[in-house]
C-alpha cells in the first residue's frame, strides 16, 4: 500500500496518494504526465505497484523506458460515432455470452462512459435563422433508429451516459462541463482526491490537456478493454517538453499558434510519445489558448500536449462555473501534490524543442495537411501546384479556381475559445458595417462546439453580426470538420461540373485532407475563425489576405482585413460582456432536458433485439469468442498496395454516403431513399454498409495497377477487377491469405475503429507499413492484424508489387514480441524472390496477448467468464482474469 496522507478543503477530509513522499527530490524532474501517471499506480496498480513506481522513477536515468506500465484511467468518453460501433459490439459479446449459456448482464461497464452526440450533424440548411431548427429536424429524422439503439444503452448498461443532439461537441463538453481536474472517489467509506484522468475514443480527446486533465485518444476497441476493467499498458512513455518563450503578439490568436506547434512539431517522430509544454510562455497563455494547441496533438503526431495546473486552469473553472469550493481543492491538492506549474521549472525531458511565441505570425495551413502550416498571405503559391494547366479564374459574377465552396466556423478546435468567436463576430460586425456579404457561392455557417456560445455571442450584441455576413448557427456539433459540410452550392456544383474549377474550403476545423470536408473538395485551408469569416467575404484564396482588397465598396473604397481586423483591447471588451458563469450550467441542463430526446423509445432488456431489416445496426461477425490467432506462418496476396499518408479517411470515410457506390447500391436494395443516404460515420454499426465503403476516397491509389478505381482491387487468380469486398470474399472461399501494404503515417487522422475492422472483415491478417500512427496501429492489434513496419529502404514505391506477387509471412505466436523482427518473403510472380526483416509494431506484452488471442473481443469475453467464474470464490473486490485485476467496486462519482 502506497504511503498516504491526508487534506482538508472546504471542511471535508479526502486521503490522498502522497507523491511527494513517494517520489522524494525526483518528482520534481519528473514531467508533470509522469507525476500524474506515478499518482495512477501506486493508487491502483496493488502489488504491481512497487514494480511500476520504480519504472517511473527509473526513467529519470535517460528520459527513455522500455518498462510497461498498467494506467486506469478514471472515466472513458465518447461521441455517437464512435460509441455506435462499440455498443454493437456490446451488443453481440452479450449475445455471445447468452448463447454460451452465460449471463449477459455480465458484461457491464466498471468506470463511467459519457457520450456525446455531435458527429452526424449536417449543414443541410445554412444562412436562415431556423437552419439550427431544420438541421436538428433532419438529424433526427436521419438518426432515430441509431439513438433509440444508444437509449438502450443507457437502460441496460451502468454507468453509460448519453448527451442528446444539441448539448455540443464531446471535447467542449468535456471542458465546460465533464472535467474536474481533480477529482473525489468514496472507497470503502473514504472519500478520495485523485486527478482526474480519461480515454476518449476521438484522437483530439487531449484537448483536455489544456486545463491540466491527463487524457488522451484511443481506439473504440481499445475503449472496449477499459470498459471492462483492463487497464491501458503503456511503456514509460518518452516526453517531449516543449518550452515557450515570449508572448502572442498583437493580433496573432491561439489558432496561428496552434498551426505552428503542429508544423513544428510534425518534423519530429512523436509516434507513441507524449508532449508536455513547459517555460515561462506558458503562462501567458489563457486556458483557452492552451486548448486550442492541446487539440492539435493528433496532427502533431503524439498522444498528448499536456499543459500543467495553474492559476489559469483555476480562472477558466471560475469562468465556466465550476463552484469555488471545487477550485479551492483543485489548487489546493495541485500545490500539495507537486502537481501546480512552475514557469521557472526546467523538468528532465527525453527531448526538447523550444518555440518563441513572439515569432508567431497570423497563419493557414493547407491545402492539403494541417502540418502544412503557411503565413496567411500565401495562399496563392499553395495553390499553385493544383491549379496547373487549370485555366479557370473566378470573377466577381462567377466562382472559378480557388473560390471559397465552403467557409465554416467549425470543429471544436477554435470554437471552444470565446475569444476567437468573439474575434470573429468582431470582423463579422465590421464588415455588416461596410455592408459587405459573401458572394452568393459561398457556402457559411457557424457550428460551435458549445450551446453556450449563442448565449454569450448574443449578450455581446455579435450574433446578429454574424448572422448578416451569413453566419448564423447551423447547429453545435462537428458538422464540417467532420465532413457532414452538406451539398455544396449550386453554382459551385455546376461550375465544377462544367469548367472543372477547383474550388476551396476554408475551416476553422483541425484537418483539411483532400476529400474529408465535401467529398468533392481536393484543397481546403485551416484557419482561425476571424479569418474564415474574411475570406467568406473575400470569396476567394487567390489574394495576399493580409494585404490585398477583400471588397471593393460602391463608392470605389478598397476594404482590406486591417480595415475589420479587431484589436487584443476590442476582443477583450467584448468577451467583458459576453462572459457570464452562469451561462454553463443552464445552457447545459436546457439542451440536456430535450423533449425530442426524452419520447425516443427504446428497449429496455439485457439483449439488444437485432433487426434483419434495418440498414443501421446489424450484429457483427467479429464480435465473439473468436477463431483464434492471426498470427502463424503464411502465403499473402497483396489486396491493397498503397503510398505514403493513408488517413483513416482515406480507409473509412465518415461523409455523405455517394449515391453511385457500392454502399448506395447495398442501401437501396434495402429500401432506402437513394437522395437521401446519410453519411457513413452514421452507419457504422452496419458492417455490411460499411464494408462496401472502404478505400473509395476517390485520391485512393492502388500500386498494384494504376488503373485500379479507388475500392477495388485485382484478383491475382482471375486478374479481374473487382470491389475489394467481393475480392476479398474470393480469397475467403479460396482459402487464400491476404494482406495490405502502405507507406508512411499509415492510418493517420480520425481514431475511428472502423478503419481497422473494415481491413479485418477484408480478411487482412497483417499491415505492413512503413510507419504507423499510434491509435490506428492500436486498432489494428485489437482487431487481430499483426501491424509490421518495413525497413527503410522497402518502402511501397521500391517494392513494386504486381498483382500474382506474393508475401510470406514468418509471425510464429511462440516468438511475437514488442518490436520483434518478423523475416518477410516476397516471392515474385517471375519466380525470384527476396527477403528482409520487418519490425514488429507491437509496444506491450498485453498487445502481444491480444493478438495471441484474435483480438480484444475475444480476449474481453474469456476475461469477463473466467473472472465471473471466480466470483463465486473470491470477494468480488478482488476479482481477477488473467493476472490481471479486474475492478468490480462501484464507479467513481465525478464531482464537478
Amino acid at each position: 500500500m502506497p504511503k498516504t496522507a491526508d487534506i482538508t478543503s472546504a471542511d471535508q477530509r479526502h486521503r490522498i496518494v502522497d507523491l511527494p513522499a513517494a517520489a522524494g527530490a525526483d518528482l520534481e524532474r519528473l514531467p508533470h504526465i509522469l507525476r500524474i501517471m506515478l499518482e495512477n499506480v501506486l493508487r491502483n496498480a496493488g502489488e504491481d505497484a512497487p514494480r511500476a513506481k520504480a519504472a517511473i522513477l527509473n526513467w529519470l536515468a535517460t528520459g527513455r523506458s522500455e518498462e510497461e506500465i498498467p494506467f486506469l484511467p478514471g472515466r472513458v468518453l465518447m461521441h455517437d460515432t464512435t460509441c455506435g460501433p462499440a455498443l454493437v459490439d456490446i451488443a453481440g459479446m452479450r449475445a455471445s455470452l447468452a448463447e454460451a449459456g452465460h449471463d449477459p448482464s455480465w458484461l457491464n461497464p466498471v468506470l463511467p462512459v459519457d457520450v456525446s452526440t455531435d458527429h452526424s450533424l449536417g449543414v443541410d440548411v445554412f444562412g436562415s435563422r431556423d437552419a439550427l431548427q431544420r438541421n436538428m429536424e433532419r438529424e433526427y429524422g436521419r438518426n432515430a433508429e441509431r439513438y433509440r439503439f444508444m437509449k438502450w444503452a443507457t437502460r441496460a448498461l451502468t454507468g453509460f451516459r448519453v448527451h442528446p443532439p444539441g448539448t455540443g461537441i464531446m471535447h467542449t463538453l468535456n471542458l465546460e462541463r465533464l472535467a474536474s481536474v481533480v477529482t473525489t472517489m468514496e472507497r470503502d467509506g473514504v472519500s478520495w482526491a485523485m486527478p482526474d484522468t480519461l480515454i476518449g475514443t476521438d484522437s483530439h480527446t487531449p484537448m483536455i490537456n489544456g486545463i491540466g486533465v491527463l487524457g488522451w485518444g484511443v481506439g473504440g476497441l481499445e475503449a472496449e478493454s477499459v470498459f471492462f476493467g483492463m487497464p491501458v499498458m503503456i511503456r514509460v512513455p518518452d516526453i517531449v517538453g516543449v518550452r515557450l518563450t515570449g508572448r502572442l503578439r498583437q493580433g496573432v490568436l491561439a489558432t496561428d499558434l496552434a498551426l505552428t506547434v503542429t508544423e513544428r512539431l510534425r518534423q519530429i517522430d512523436l509516434a507513441d510519445r507524449f508532449v508536455e509544454f513547459f517555460g515561462e510562455g506558458v503562462s501567458t497563455l489563457s486556458a483557452g489558448d492552451r486548448a486550442v494547441v492541446a487539440n492539435m496533438t493528433p496532427e502533431f503526431g503524439a498522444n498528448s500536449g499536456f499543459f500543467p495546473i495553474d492559476d489559469q486552469t483555476l480562472h477558466y473553472l471560475r469562468e465556466t462555473g465550476r463552484s469555488e469550493d471545487h477550485v479551492r481543492l483543485v489548487e489546493e491538492y495541485a500545490r500539495r501534490q507537486g502537481l501546480w506549474f512552475d514557469p521557472e521549472a526546467s523538468p528532465r525531458f527525453t527531448d526538447t524543442i523550444e518555440i518563441d511565441l513572439g515569432a508567431v505570425e497570423v497563419s493557414v495551413a493547407g491545402p492539403r495537411r494541417p502540418q502544412d502550416r503557411i503565413p496567411a498571405s500565401q495562399t496563392v503559391e499553395a495553390m499553385a501546384p493544383l491549379l496547373a494547366a487549370r485555366p479557370a479564374p473566378a470573377s466577381a459574377e462567377q466562382p472559378g479556381n480557388g473560390s471559397v465552396a465552403i467557409a465554416a466556423i467549425t470543429s471544436c478546435t477554435n470554437t471552444s475559445d470565446p475569444r476567437l468567436l468573439v474575434a470573429a463576430g468582431l470582423v463579422a460586425r465590421k464588415a455588416r458595417a461596410f455592408g459587405l456579404t459573401p458572394p452568393a457561392w459561398v457556402k457559411t455557417s457557424l457550428a460551435p462546439g458549445s450551446p453556450t456560445a449563442e448565449r454569450y455571442l448574443r449578450r455581446a450584441g455579435l450574433l446578429e453580426d454574424l448572422e448578416a455576413v451569413g453566419f448564423g448557427i447551423v447547429g453545435y456539433g462537428c458538422t464540417t470538420c467532420i465532413g457532414n459540410s452538406g451539398p455544396l452550392p449550386a453554382v459551385i456544383d455546376q461550375a465544377m461540373t462544367e469548367r472543372g474549377i477547383v474550388p476551396v474550403a476554408v475551416l476553422s476545423g483541425n484537418r483539411n485532407f483532400p476529400g474529408r470536408v465535401h467529398p468533392q473538395l481536393e484543397a481546403g485551408f485551416l484557419a482561425s475563425p476571424p479569418l474564415v469569416v474574411a475570406f467568406a467575404l473575400a470569396g476567394d484564396v487567390n489574394r495576399n489576405i493580409l494585404a490585398d482588397p477583400i471588397s471593393r465598396l460602391a463608392s470605389g473604397e478598397d476594404i482590406r482585413l486591417a480595415d475589420l481586423w479587431p484589436t487584443g483591447d476590442e476582443i477583450d471588451a467584448a468577451l467583458a460582456n459576453a462572459i457570464d458563469a452562469g451561462d454553463y450550467d443552464t445552457s447545459y441542463d436546457e439542451a440536456e432536458a430535450s423533449d425530442t430526446w426524452r419520447v425516443l423509445d427504446a428497449p429496455g432488456t439485457p439483449l439488444f433485439p437485432w433487426n434483419e431489416n434495418s440498414t443501421y445496426i446489424r450484429r457483427p461477425p467479429f464480435a465473439g469468442f473468436g477463431k483464434g490467432t492471426l498470427l502463424g506462418t503464411y502465403t499473402a496476396h497483396p489486396l491493397l498496395v498503397l503510398g505514403d499518408d493513408i488517413t483513416t479517411d482515406h480507409i473509412s470515410p465518415a461523409g455523405a454516403v455517394p449515391p453511385r457506390s457500392e454502399a448506395a447500391e447495398y442501401l437501396v436494395a434495402r429500401g432506402e431513399n437513394p437522395r437521401d443516404l446519410n453519411v457513413f460515420a452514421s452507419r457504422r454499426g452496419n458492417w455490411e454498409a460499411m464494408v462496401r465503403g472502404l478505400f473509395t476516397n476517390k485520391s485512393v491509389r492502388n500500386l498494384l495497377d494504376p488503373q485500379i478505381a479507388p475500392g477495388f482491387t485485382i484478383h491475382a487468380g482471375s486478374g479481374e477487377h473487382l470491389p475489394l469486398f467481393e475480392a476479398a470474399e474470393r480469397y475467403a472461399n479460396e482459402g487464400v491469405s491476404v494482406v495490405v501494404v502502405a507507406g508512411e503515417r499509415y492510418g493517420m487522422g480520425s481514431s475511428r475503429d472502423w478503419a481497422a475492422k473494415g481491413v479485418a472483415l477484408l480478411g487482412a491478417r497483417a499491415v505492413l507499413a512503413s510507419s504507423f500512427e499510434r491509435i490506428h496501429r492500436s486498432n489494428l492489434i485489437g482487431m487481430g492484424i499483426l501491424p509490421l513496419r518495413l525497413p527503410a529502404d522497402r518502402h511501397p514505391n521500391e517494392l513494386h508489387l504486381l498483382p500474382g506477387d506474393q508475401i510470406v509471412i514468418d509471425a510464429d505466436p511462440a516468438t511475437i514480441a514488442p518490436r520483434c523482427a518478423v523475416p518477410v518473403t516476397i516471392r515474385r510472380a517471375s519466380g525470384a524472390s527476396e527477403t528482409f526483416m520487418a519490425t514488429a509494431a507491437i509496444e506491450t506484452g498485453l498487445e502481444v496477448e491480444i493478438l495471441r488471442g484474435g483480438g480484444i473481443i475475444p480476449l474481453i469475453l474469456r476475461r469477463v467468464v473466467n473472472a465471473e467464474a471466480t466470483s463465486r470464490e473470491t470477494p468480488a473486490s478482488e476479482i481477477t482474469g488473467d493476472g490481471e485485476t479486474l475492478r468490480r467496486e462501484d464507479s467513481p462519482s465525478i464531482r464537478r
